[in-house]
């Protein structure tokens, strides 16, 4: 074990000068990297000089304070190194002695209890240190490169389900980034460099990256979410008409997900099922000569229903479905691009558009190549059946307090959209809030789903809504862009027989979906471009609390305006006999309606208060 020459000349007085100088090629390279494991490989460096004992082979030094078996291993491989490189052979290790010869026969025949040894780090799967580990070790390590904080962080967000830049939730400040600390804390990554600070990995992070990198299939970013050509994902399905997106809960291991009706059919096969032959064969669109006004507001039901039409054809491939994103929807009012920015890095490009109802569709936009000549039109871009509301749960209490709520799901009901997906954002609340608004909450929620028959996605932060958003938006591709898409004129579109007509198409043509443009939704779906007077008065009697859309609806039928209700109030009397039929002049008028649609004495009275006479 000696090799004169080998360490330093005050250090030939040591019995294992060979070890030593290893161990102090160590201790100076982790100095240098000012690494947490500068004291271990002190403490063993000083023992080792210190020993009086020649060792014949490495692992006889665990008997020394500040050398274990891992780094007894390290000390053996280097000599092994060192005896092929020289052609010298390799000493074998001598058999173990007992540590103490005052230990009893009855005790060294009593079988020894084994250590419990250290459970070995491994990070979770897209978790902040198993994408910085990935980021860097994607060097080779022979190089030894260092990375700045800039550079971890592009090469490690593909791999994380977090933002390395923002707080995945407002009110916090914490961000992926911040698992570089546990890193270093664990010595598996040492950081040099003042002011420009640099990172790199230590030999143990090297070993942790090397396992997490070895298993096929580790590292499932957004991209590499697809199997044999076909999304893993899962829908929810009401009634046989899908009603949600992609979970982003993984499939468990050896089984794929299907997506199935309540009837046990499988939905890829009816997604993909191809329309009629008639209509197959429709390549160029053309449209029926219909002696209407296009969106004509003072038309009436009666006179245009059912309109009579030829769709417009769009055929298969001949367009791209996008996802199209409220360019009101922001993450923070200081940081208004982080969706889009997000969506962008996985994959999906946005067009930011500003939406009349909901706030993120999903449209098909027709192929233009280079040198296509055909002028811009209408038909450009058609609107799919598929709309997302997003709300963060604080924003959920703020539109329950202000009615907003209500108001947003009468409108996503008129726009004639069939699959509304609401995503609930669980943000963490203040307490107080919480406290007093949690049955509010999840009373909103419940009836979301049960009554308006609506999905509800719940993710714990945005980075789960874009993530979400980005996997549906492959979905809706894999599933529409192959199949031809069937147009409803605008010509022949009202708003008065906008959603009988959806709904006739429903009930008569099942197997084929219509849809129509983007431009004739944004008029249809607007907040007041088509208001008539009944739809303000069923706003303004909404304006009560306690008021649904249902119950709105009912009371318009049976009054017809605002005049009509206000002489019903008026012919009651204004004295104390007619205050009193006033404040159930509702309830008795409307006493034939059940459900969610019948009026109670207090809803009653509530509205006398508004709409009577005192």
């Amino acid at each position: 074990m000696h090799a004169p020459g080998t360490v330093m000349d005050s250090d030939k007085t040591c019995a294992n000068p060979l070890l030593l100088g290893w161990l102090g090629e160590w201790l100076e390279e982790a100095r240098q990297r000012n690494s947490k494991g500068f004291q271990t490989y002190r403490k063993a460096f000083d023992s080792m000089k210190a020993c009086p004992l020649a060792f014949n082979h490495p692992s006889e030094a665990q008997q020394l304070h500040g050398l274990g078996p891992k780094l007894c291993d390290r000390l053996t491989a280097k000599l092994a190194a060192h005896c092929k490189e020289n052609g010298l052979p390799m000493p074998e290790p001598q058999a173990a002695q007992k540590r103490s010869n005052e230990e009893s026969t009855d005790v060294a025949a009593a079988p020894a209890k084994k250590a419990r040894q250290p459970k070995a780090y491994v990070p979770m799967l897209r978790s902040g240190p198993y994408a910085i580990l990935h980021a860097l070790s994607s060097a080779p390590e022979a190089d030894s490169r260092s990375f700045t904080k800039d550079e971890v962080i592009g090469l490690a967000q593909p791999y994380c389900d977090s933002s390395f830049t923002a707080p995945s939730d407002p009110t916090k400040y914490f961000t992926a980034w911040n698992s570089m600390k546990t890193l270093i804390d664990k010595d598996l990554v040492y950081e040099r460099g003042r002011p420009l600070r640099k990172y790199a990995l230590t030999e143990d992070g090297w070993e942790v990256a090397k396992r997490i990198r070895k298993p096929k299939g580790a590292d499932r970013s957004l991209e590499s979410t697809t199997a044999g050509g076909k999304i893993q994902t899962t829908i929810a399905f009401n009634n046989g008409s899908v009603q949600g997106g992609p979970s982003v809960q993984r499939p468990p291991r050896g089984s794929r997900q299907r997506s199935i009706f309540s009837d046990g059919s499988d939905v890829a096969e009816w997604l993909s099922s191809p329309p009629p032959e008639a209509v197959e064969g429709m390549s160029r669109p053309q449209t029926a000569n219909v002696p209407i006004a296009p969106l004509d507001k003072d038309a009436s039901i009666e006179d245009v229903f059912p309109p009579v039409f030829e769709p417009i054809v769009m055929p298969a491939s001949s367009f791209e479905v996008h996802l199209v994103l409220d360019n009101r929807e922001v993450r923070a009012k200081q940081d208004r691009d982080y969706i889009k920015e997000e969506l962008t890095r996985k994959g999906v490009r946005p067009i930011m558009k500003s939406l009349e109802a909901g706030d993120a569709l999903w449209i098909a936009k027709r192929r233009r190549d280079d040198g296509d000549e055909r002028p811009i039109d209408e038909t450009d871009e058609i609107v799919l059946d598929w709309i997302v509301e997003r709300k963060r749960l604080d924003d959920l209490v703020g539109s329950i307090k202000d009615g907003r709520f209500r108001e947003q799901k009468f409108r996503l009901r008129r726009s004639g959209v069939k699959n509304v997906v609401y995503i609930i954002e669980e943000i963490t609340l203040p307490a107080e809030m919480q406290s007093k608004y949690q049955e509010a909450t999840e009373s909103a929620i419940a009836s979301t789903q049960v009554v308006d028959g609506y999905f509800v996605k719940r993710t714990a932060k945005v980075d789960d809504t874009i993530r979400y958003l980005a996997r549906m938006t492959m979905l809706l591709k894999s599933v529409y862009e192959s199949k031809p898409l069937h147009i409803i004129p605008t010509k022949v579109l009202t708003p008065q027989n906008y959603l009988p007509l959806l709904a006739h198409l429903r009930e008569t043509t099942p197997s084929v979906d219509h849809h129509i443009t983007y431009s004739a939704f944004a008029h249809l779906a607007s907040k007041s471009e088509f208001l008539t007077l009944r739809d303000v008065y069923v706003k303004m009697l909404m304006c009560t609390k306690g008021v649904t859309g249902d119950k709105a609806l009912e009371i318009q039928k049976q009054w017809s305006t605002p005049v009509e209700l206000i002489d019903a109030y008026r012919n009651c009397g204004r004295d104390e006999a007619g205050r009193v039929k006033q404040m159930g002049l509702m309830a008795g008028e409307l006493s034939g309606l059940v459900g969610r649609k019948k009026i109670g004495k207090a809803l009653s009275g509530q509205i006398a208060d508004v709409w009577g006479f005192s």
